[in-house]
């Protein structure tokens, strides 16, 4: 049964059938405006013995609901992990929005892995009983409010997390779970309107999650890109509005029809969420390759347009030295025709006329020198417009680079700073937010095969010289491997390790240490108008290390 808070007049955005886009473009253009905005959080978890016996653990409220507790005995049976729990002190989810009806518990590795374990309903008195499993050997646990309850992956709408007691059976030493949460809002999409729906006892809570559900699909695009899953749980949909509106309502079967139409839908979206990134980095791809065919061509017509005009130029240097030694040659034949006059008039006017028609040849040549001049003055100006290119190249690279770093364009190129910890202290294995961002660096320079990578890594003075080189060079070589592994060329890539040879701040102080403690990834290429030179001077990344 419901509780009878659920009974009052709330009004609900929902309303899958009535969804009305805000504007209209054409498939490619789409983006899902139930945008995902990834946060990060950390709680504990527990390595539980196998076929141990059972062991208990108690449950906090967060500071969105402080007032929630719990208790869970947890149990290793062949094959699953058997998790008992009840929670007290729990508000309605709609009290943090109106697109949050229900509760999810969550089972979370110590990799970040979650698992959605089951659905948290709550009773008439704030409580809320669950019998539920996990595969799971180490985990932690968590409560999150949710648009329904097939989510794969919380929110960060977290009311309660697992609190490990003294008498906790386990491992002695528990560890740190990471997980991604999507941001609170991030359910209710921008550009669209929806009818408001009144909770009533008549129709169970899993006839509304179904309906949020089928508007979160179709506002993640799943009309387009997942049509035949999208008009799948549309069809389940309408079966569920149709035995909503029977005069004698049979819960049951409404109930598993709406969790059919929640479960479609949210295929629908997954898929509709997948392809829609892929056509747009497969877009961003063609695009920047045919721009970069473009320019190459470019730049090769401008070459040998100037090889061109400097080949004329030395036929018109050659033919203006043949008619000076013409002139000449009609000079001397002058001065012999004024001594012989009387008997070489007609040689002598030959002569003054071979003499005009020299000085006639040598201004042709050099009028013809001028007009190579200024071939060869034009095919200057192309290669300028090819500098510029590269130029506007290079600015448009420190633009990409910026939407996912601060960026800074340097006489070594473009230094781009991350803020964010890569490594565990000590640790040269890459952390999952790590990953994800050179993801993003990576598919921007698969875009320009053209560029170069050096990867350089730098420690604090803390600990000796050669732990610190060697720590500093395995950090270079764990980035450099990810890249590789994201289809960046092996052959354009370099990583060296200077330990803490290079200090960019005083190792006096906490804040000097920690910036002297990085990681920093150089790229260049003529392309963008920067000489390959040592792994120094190549794109520069400075991500900073704990």
């Amino acid at each position: 049964m419901k509780s009878p808070a659920m009974l009052l007049a709330v009004l609900v955005c929902l309303g899958a059938g009535t969804i009305a886009q805000a504007q209209t473009s054409s498939p490619l253009n789409q983006t899902p405006t139930y945008g995902v905005n990834v946060v990060s959080r950390t709680t504990r978890a527990v390595r539980y013995e196998h076929r141990s016996g059972s062991t208990k653990i108690d449950f906090n409220g967060t500071d969105l609901m402080p007032g929630a507790s719990g208790e869970a005995k947890v149990e290793s049976k062949r094959g699953a992990m058997e998790i008992e729990v009840e929670f007290r002190g729990l508000d309605k989810p709609t009290s943090f929005g109106t697109e949050y009806l229900t509760y999810v518990l969550w089972a979370i590795s110590p990799e970040g892995r979650s698992v959605n374990v089951g659905e948290v309903l709550v009773g008439n008195n704030g409580r809320s009983k669950l019998n539920v499993t996990t595969d799971l050997q180490t985990f932690a646990m968590l409560v999150t409010a949710e648009p329904y309850y097939a989510v794969r992956r919380p929110s960060n709408v977290v009311i309660l997390e697992n609190l490990i007691r003294p008498d906790t059976d386990g491992t002695s030493t528990a560890v740190d779970a990471k997980y991604e949460l999507i941001d609170r809002g991030g359910y209710i999409p921008t550009g669209y309107r929806f009818d408001p729906v009144v909770l009533n006892t008549r129709l169970p809570l899993e006839f509304f999650e179904a309906r949020n559900a089928v508007r979160i699909a179709q506002s993640a695009g799943a009309e387009t890109y997942a049509a035949s899953s999208y008009e799948k749980a549309m069809s389940q949909m309408k079966r569920a509005d149709d035995l909503a509106t029977m005069r004698n309502i049979d819960r049951k079967e409404l109930i598993a029809a709406s969790r059919e139409v929640v479960q479609t839908a949210d295929d629908a979206r997954e898929i509709s969420v997948k392809r829609m990134d892929e056509m747009r980095i497969n877009a961003a791809k063609e695009l920047e390759a045919a721009k970069l065919a473009e320019a190459q061509t470019r730049t090769r017509n401008e070459q040998q347009a100037r090889m061109d005009a400097e080949t004329a130029t030395d036929d018109a240097n050659r033919r203006r030295a043949e008619a000076d030694r013409a002139t000449a040659d009609a000079q001397r034949q002058q001065q012999n025709a004024v001594a012989e006059s009387d008997r070489n008039r007609a040689v002598a006017a030959g002569a003054a006329q071979a003499t005009a028609d020299a000085q006639q040849g040598q201004r042709n040549a050099e009028a013809e020198s001028e007009r190579n001049r200024l071939a060869a003055a034009n095919s200057n100006q192309q290669l300028q417009q090819a500098v510029q290119d590269r130029e506007e190249l290079r600015a448009k690279l420190l633009q990409q680079f910026n939407l996912i770093f601060t960026t800074r364009d340097t006489a070594r190129g473009l230094i781009v700073s991350l803020s964010d910890v890569l490594f565990d202290t000590g640790k040269s294995a890459l952390l999952p937010g790590a990953r994800e961002k050179l993801a993003k660096i990576s598919g921007i320079v698969l875009a320009y095969p053209d560029l170069r990578l050096g990867i350089e890594g730098y420690t604090d003075s803390v600990g000796s010289d050669a732990l610190n080189q060697q720590l500093s060079q395995q950090r270079a070589s764990s980035v450099r491997d990810y890249l590789a592994g994201q289809n960046v060329p092996a052959g354009s890539m370099t990583s060296q390790g200077f330990g803490e040879t290079q200090p960019v701040a005083s190792n006096d102080t906490a804040a000097g240490r920690q910036q002297n403690r990085r990681v920093e990834l150089v790229v260049s290429g003529e392309i963008i108008g920067t000489t390959i030179g040592v792994a120094a001077q190549n794109l520069n990344l400075a991500l900073p290390l704990r």
